[in-house]
């Protein structure tokens, strides 16, 4: 394959927590490398976190020092309340999330339903505010007939105290009373990054996805046709790669990257 070289490519996706932020906080350096990469070509932030709609990321992005538009960015909460609008029109929604996947369903113009018998799909992600409450009325929900869709199943998430859990253990909750998500939206699904491409006007062979994911960014990105470039700065090490799992290309971070120094996934970890 020979040397990484970002110019093979014309535009990219980007995740956010264990690439650009490790919790609120940006990682060493991935202000200046985001912005190069936007010179490179069109870039657009894709993110399983459904806790923030996609104005508030870019505002909250815009704040640490990046240069963030909210067209630039795509989250979970955004592509369930759009995936639920192009396949089901306007739907009457139980969201067991926190105010970012309101907000992104209201946007798309799904109403929320005022009882959980009332609504047609449980749409579920990140809920760092979880009660038992919380998975009582989603139960009911479902009992009465809704179906489940899953912003993403994500295990665990990276703060800077460490891995909290992620939108995968609600999910899983649900799952244990019988109720598996109908369908899954973030990566590793295709449809993330269906509306990715569609975002970038781009083909597969053409875009680059930077992750910190084997599981999510890597797998999913791999499965579509895109190369991807695996980041040590977040969740997976080296000692997790597994099987054929392998990324096209490896770097330390997203600065190391930018700066060429990424190496073969397979030579990486051989």
């Amino acid at each position: 394959m020979g040397p990484f070289r970002l110019d093979r490519y014309r535009g990219f996706l980007v995740d956010i927590d264990g690439v650009l932020l490790r919790g609120t906080q940006p990682i060493g350096g991935s202000i200046q490398a985001l912005a190069h990469l936007q010179q490179c070509g069109p870039t657009v932030l894709l993110s399983n976190n459904s806790t923030r709609s996609r104005a508030d990321l870019a505002a909250h992005l815009t704040a640490l020092g990046f240069t963030v538009s909210p067209e630039h960015a795509l989250v979970s909460s955004s592509i369930a309340a759009e995936y639920l609008l192009a396949t089901e029109g306007r739907t009457a929604v139980w969201c067991f999330g926190e105010e970012g996947l309101r907000s992104e369903v209201l946007t798309a113009g799904h109403t929320l339903a005022p009882a959980p018998h009332e609504a047609a799909w449980v749409v579920a992600g990140m809920d760092r505010h979880l009660t038992y409450q919380d998975l009582t009325n989603a139960l009911h929900a479902l009992r009465s007939g809704a179906r489940l869709l899953a912003t993403n199943t994500d295990a665990t998430y990276p703060t800077t105290e460490g891995l909290i859990p992620g939108a995968g253990a609600i999910i899983g909750a649900l799952t244990g009373m019988g109720y598996p998500p109908a369908i899954v939206v973030g990566k590793p699904s295709k449809i993330a990054f269906d509306v990715a491409l569609l975002r970038l006007g781009l083909a597969a062979g053409d875009a680059l996805m930077i992750g910190d994911r084997i599981d999510t960014d890597i797998v999913g990105a791999r499965d579509a046709g895109i190369h991807t470039a695996l980041l040590l700065s977040g969740v997976t090490g080296r000692q997790e790669l597994i099987g054929d799992n392998k990324p096209t290309w490896v770097a330390n971070d997203l600065t190391a990257l930018v700066r060429g120094d990424a190496l073969a996934g397979g030579a990486a970890f051989a």
